[in-house]
């Protein structure tokens, strides 16, 4: 997939521990590894927009996107 999470770079950017945000946002550790190496399909609005308050940052500093033309043809199953 095209996205990329860049919540390492961030997180170590800000000095801080993935236990540590996990424990500010709610989230049990397992749920924040499996987002930190891209092994989720999506992730709620209001827990990006947590991490972005919690990180003082914007989503486009977590999620990246590498343009690739055969994503017009993907559907919501893949």
């Amino acid at each position: 997939m095209p996205i990329r999470v860049n919540l390492d770079v961030m997180l170590a950017r800000r000095k801080m521990r993935a236990k540590q945000l996990a424990e500010q946002i709610g989230l049990s550790e397992t749920q924040l590894s499996m987002l930190r190496t891209e092994k989720v399909r999506g992730i709620r609005f209001t827990t990006l927009a947590k991490i972005c308050l919690i990180l003082d940052c914007k989503p486009a500093d977590i999620l990246d996107y590498d343009i690739d033309h055969a994503d017009l043809h993907l559907t919501d199953e893949d």
